[in-house]
């Protein structure tokens, strides 16, 4: 057996080896065929400029980008779906140009293509990898279907600040679970072969920090050390590049006040030459030309050249390089092998996607129809929604709700609207597709049902690039909800955020609920106090009334096509919630940025009266609900935490268990967290740092021994000798269901 094993090793190495020779060779050979024109013309990309299977573009913009298309200038072309667009361009490109070098065609899949799943934080509160996977998978084999084979995702920017819209598209606020659901999402996207016919080549956006945009507003200078950049930055990014990710993106905002896009630092240095990353980069949108308002380049040109030079290997939108990369190196302030190397890594990619060998591979209009919105991609993202829902109260057991004989009264816009749960950054997702919670609560016909909408929270047709009416002064329905309330026995209140009011340029200065929302919920509470809270939003809201009032809150995010029936089944106790927290809830916006695995400093605090102590004087220093938390209609009691040893080295491992009972009344899951604290080091370390985690089904009555094992990997960090190592030392580890835990065992790595 060990011979055949052996056999086999060998047998696959080899033939990795060909293959990459050959593919070396093919690329080698082409490169040495192409123009310096033809070359840079694969370093440019455009946005789709005109109707694909429509008449020849009119105007002089789009006829410069037709001829550039025709004459091999172009390498890959964004926002062009369906087969019969994408077929058209593909043509041009392989059958009338010199070369016939295929285009690769990409587009912003985020959290589906037409058939919709919950925004990315609204799938990282699941922590099912499986499920965040299966999710990119349906998106893939939608997009593909659809012409496809590059989306811009996974995003896998770290944020602490609810204040950034952007937190809608990310994993949440910690390295560990963002690195997984990197990993995650890129496998799903990729699957297990890049050239097969559904998969489509994944994208590691936004390299790097644009999650710490100051204030957090978008597209803003992020201000970072080098030990925060390494040590809760870059990891989801290394995740990426060990999941075999094929594309990087970069960012709009400086590091170390040079703008993203023109860094060697980590273009070159860190990404290509440390990680040893073999795709390509690309600019975010224009990011080339930004480089001149940032206060970096002095003009077009300049830009050019400092983007090509730190590694920049394609431009989006800017058309910078098409125009002034040619003369740059014939000057020679770009050498033609930074070209050759952007342009075998840009080929390398259309290869590994199997274009040399079909360009119209991704090109099927049956499939493209029997695919796209099919029954099984709505099986797979109403599961992915249900698990996404996080519990924060349940006072007196309000849910489940039960089934028959009762009035409920269904308040707030948001709770008839078709739209917002699809959320921003929605691919090709039908405009009011998604099932409404009000529809949700319909297919349970045993209650009776009141919809009031109580108050517009925006007013008119809502799209990616306008700022939403908002409503400040129209109270006009707040009586009939109030009667409504008044009249049932439960009162089920949708509040949040449109859907565009999170994403790309939805920086908030103020967290609470949008407009007139909360007024609302106050004068229902005064006249029924049995109210359901259910928030549809794309961030972490200020809930602190509704934390104190409320007896039951339901975090159900934007949650795609299926969002109503995920809602419903949640609510009515067919779906017990799972899902946890990946970001700090602030009690206000005073306190964020807020986040677990934050520093002690030298005057921790202890008490909010203590005056000499780094805390609040008006508020406790604590988030509202803290990352990892998230109820059940079962409840989880831990004990007998126990530890294998109390001391290892490096080479050694300890297994920590800790039993998990089952002890209400409703079959449940229940993500069991590890958490492990470096008490001290060459650099300050955080308070807790989450290293594990597993999720455990248990009945009524039922408990289970869940065992972590620690090895040396888990307590490696980014230390002062700038480098990833462990050091000697005392640690904490503790076990439990979200990141307050505070039991804890002491062990010991010894050299």
């Amino acid at each position: 057996m060990r011979k055949l094993i052996t056999l086999l090793l060998i047998t696959v190495l080899i033939v990795s080896c060909v293959n990459n020779s050959e593919k070396e060779t093919f690329i080698n050979d082409l490169l040495s065929q192409m123009t310096l024109d033809e070359k840079i013309g694969q370093m440019n990309q455009y946005n789709g400029f005109w109707d694909a299977t429509g008449p020849m573009p009119e105007g002089e913009y789009q006829k410069a980008r037709y001829r550039d298309l025709k004459n091999g200038l172009v390498g890959s072309m964004l926002n062009v779906t369906g087969v019969d667009n994408v077929r058209a361009l593909q043509k041009i490109a392989v059958e009338e140009t010199r070369l016939g070098i295929p285009l690769i065609f990409a587009f912003d899949v985020i959290h589906g293509y037409e058939t919709i799943s919950p925004i990315p934080l609204a799938e990282s509160a699941s922590w099912d990898l499986e499920a965040i996977e299966k999710s990119a998978r349906v998106a893939a084999i939608e997009a593909s279907a659809a012409g496809l084979n590059w989306t811009f995702a996974p995003m896998v920017d770290i944020s602490r600040d609810a204040r950034w819209g952007r937190v809608m598209e990310g994993a949440g606020e910690d390295p560990f679970l963002g690195s997984l659901i990197a990993k995650a999402r890129v496998k799903g996207f990729q699957g297990d072969d890049l050239s097969a016919f559904n998969t489509i080549a994944a994208c590691a956006k936004h390299f790097a920090s644009y999650g710490f945009a100051e204030a957090g507003r978008d597209y803003n200078t992020a201000d970072t050390n080098e030990y925060t950049l390494f040590n809760t930055i870059l990891p989801p990014f290394k995740a990426a590049v060990d999941a075999g990710v094929s594309t990087f993106m970069n960012s709009f905002n400086t590091v170390d006040e040079i703008p993203a896009t023109g860094s060697t630092f980590l273009q070159r240095d860190i990404l290509k030459g440390e990680w040893g990353f073999n795709g390509f980069v690309v600019s975010d949108w224009g990011s080339i030309g930004e480089m001149i308002p940032h206060g970096y380049a002095r003009d077009g040109a300049h830009a050019a050249e400092i983007a090509a030079n730190a590694g920049s290997d394609m431009d989006m939108e800017s058309s910078l390089y098409v125009r002034k990369l040619n003369e740059l190196v014939t000057s020679g302030k770009v050498d033609i092998s930074i070209v050759d190397d952007a342009v075998s890594r840009i080929l390398g990619v259309k290869y590994d996607l199997g274009l040399f060998d079909d360009p119209y591979k991704y090109c099927n209009k049956e499939r493209e129809k029997e695919i796209i919105g099919s029954k099984e991609n709505q099986e797979a993202v109403l599961d992915i929604a249900r698990k996404s829902i996080v519990l924060l109260k349940n006072e007196n057991q309000l849910l489940p709700l039960k089934k028959n004989n009762q009035t409920i009264a269904v308040i707030g816009q948001l709770a008839n609207d078709k739209n917002s749960s699809i959320g921003n950054w929605r691919g090709r997702g039908i405009a009011n597709s998604a099932i409404s919670v009000l529809e949700g609560l319909k297919s349970y016909e045993g209650n009776k049902l009141i919809y009031k909408k109580g108050v517009d929270v925006y007013y008119g047709d809502t799209n990616f690039f306008t700022r939403l009416d908002i409503n400040y002064s129209d109270r006009s329905g707040f009586n009939q909800a109030r009667l409504a309330a008044k009249s049932s026995d439960v009162v089920i209140m949708v509040l949040g955020e449109e859907g565009f009011q999170t994403g790309e340029g939805r920086s908030r200065t103020n967290l609470l609920l949008p407009g007139l929302q909360q007024e609302l919920l106050e004068e229902v509470y005064k006249v029924n106090k049995n109210v359901v809270l259910v928030l549809v939003n794309g961030r972490p809201l200020n809930i602190s009334w509704a934390d104190e009032n409320i007896p039951a809150i339901v975090e159900a995010w934007q949650l795609g096509s299926q969002a109503g029936n995920a809602i419903a089944q949640v609510l009515y106790g067919d779906y017990n919630p799972s899902g946890k927290l990946t970001m700090s809830f602030p009690r206000n916006v005073g306190q964020v940025p807020i986040y677990y695995n934050y520093k002690n400093t030298g005057r921790p605090s202890k008490s909010q009266k203590t005056v000499t102590a780094s805390a609040y004087s008006d508020v406790e220093n604590s988030p509202l609900y803290p990352f990892g938390y998230g109820l059940s209609y079962t409840s989880f009691d831990y004990s007998d935490l126990k530890i294998s040893s109390d001391s290892m080295n490096v080479n050694q491992s300890i297994i920590v268990s800790v039993t998990v009972a089952n002890s209400g009344k409703y079959k449940g899951k229940e993500v069991v967290q590890l958490y492990t604290r470096d008490l001290y080091g060459s650099l300050t370390r955080p308070l807790k740092e989450l290293k594990g985690f597993k999720m455990v089904e248990l009945e009524p009555g039922e408990s289970k021994t869940v065992n972590f094992t620690i090895d040396n990997s888990l307590l490696k960090y980014y230390t002062v000798n700038k480098k990833w190592e462990s050091e000697s030392g005392d640690f904490n580890v503790y076990i439990g269901g979200d990141s307050n835990v505070e039991i804890f065992k002491k062990f010991k790595l010894i050299d």
